[in-house]
């Protein structure tokens, strides 16, 4: 896993505001009343959970309460909708995910936002890996052999995912583009729902995000074939990365992360991407991420604006491969 940001570069990080008179002025003056925080996702689950833990923490360095709004609905779009359209001012962010920010602009056609025309990207503070998990008694130990089985037994597997076009379905696409396997798709409400078929062998396999899988796995009710990450997650430090298993190029995570609208001052946005930065290195965020079953990826401004674009157009490809739709 790449090795965090010290936290004797955050002088450097704050400076970037530095650039004329003027921007000193903006970074002096803001922020002056309290942060709105859109978070798409109704109160209650995982976001919910990260939001306050950062933004409990930020406001405290910032000086000023970060109030969680929360906008559910449409997995996620209406949310983000009322982040790029709100005044460009800092004073209203929010979190974003894979979904509304790569998958869901390949997918839908009346999407009410340009992701690169009105949001600025901050930074990831939280990803979570996702882990292929197969049922306990299916006889593959590792990708190969459910490859082999699925190759052995045309059109007889399932694979489960929590909806059509969810990266939990769209790694599977690649792995029937790339191994010519005929495993049929079984979209479920949730992920209680299609644990329930994994366990019952209704669905044989499926990908699922760490946080939600990792007590299953522990119990012995699935058993985890591989990881998405680039590297193995501390969580299953015996389970191999699907780049150990012949993939590497599909390397995935879903994440969790601060977007703001776009034309939102420079300075503020530097400010914003130091002080997440500094919380997510902070010993006791580490030890909550850690409980969560997430991960911390060290990512700038920049990079986590080239994961945006690169993403969208790995899931845009395959989804027009693939035909895929949501009717």
């Amino acid at each position: 896993m790449p090795i965090p940001l010290s936290r004797r570069a955050l002088p450097a990080l704050l400076a970037l505001a530095a650039g004329s008179p003027a921007a000193l002025a903006q970074e002096a003056a803001w922020p002056a009343r309290p942060l709105r925080f859109v978070v798409p996702w109704p109160p209650g689950g995982l976001n919910d959970l990260i939001a306050r833990a950062f933004n409990d923490r930020v406001s405290r360095a910032l000086g000023q309460t970060i109030v969680n709004d929360f906008r559910a609905g449409a997995g996620g779009r209406i949310g983000v909708a009322e982040v790029a359209r709100a005044a460009p001012d800092g004073y209203t962010i929010g979190m974003g995910n894979l979904g509304p920010l790569t998958i869901f602009p390949n997918l839908y056609r009346d999407i009410p936002y340009d992701v690169g025309r009105d949001l600025a990207p901050v930074m990831i503070f939280a990803a979570s890996p996702l882990v292929l998990v197969v049922n306990r008694d299916l006889p593959a130990r590792n990708v190969a052999e459910l490859i082999a089985l699925a190759k052995a037994r045309p059109g007889a597997l399932n694979f489960g995912s929590v909806g059509i076009g969810t990266a939990q379905h769209l790694i599977f696409e690649m792995l029937r583009v790339r191994d010519g396997i005929a495993m049929e798709h079984v979209p479920y409400r949730g992920n209680a729902d299609s644990l329930i078929a994994l366990m019952a062998s209704d669905v044989q396999a499926m990908f699922e995000t760490l946080p939600t899988i990792l007590p299953a796995i522990r119990d012995g009710r699935v058993r985890a074939l591989a990881v998405t990450t680039p590297s193995r997650v501390p969580h299953l430090p015996d389970v191999p990365t699907l780049a150990e298993s012949g993939y590497p190029e599909i390397e995935v995570a879903t994440w969790y992360a601060v977007i703001a609208p776009a034309r939102t001052p420079a300075p503020v946005l530097d400010r914003l991407y130091a002080e997440y930065t500094a919380v997510s290195l902070l010993p006791d965020m580490q030890r909550f991420l850690a409980e969560q079953g997430l991960i911390y990826l060290p990512n700038t401004r920049a990079e986590f604006t080239a994961r945006i674009a690169a993403e969208t157009e790995r899931w845009g490809r395959i989804i027009r491969e693939r035909g895929i739709s949501v009717g």
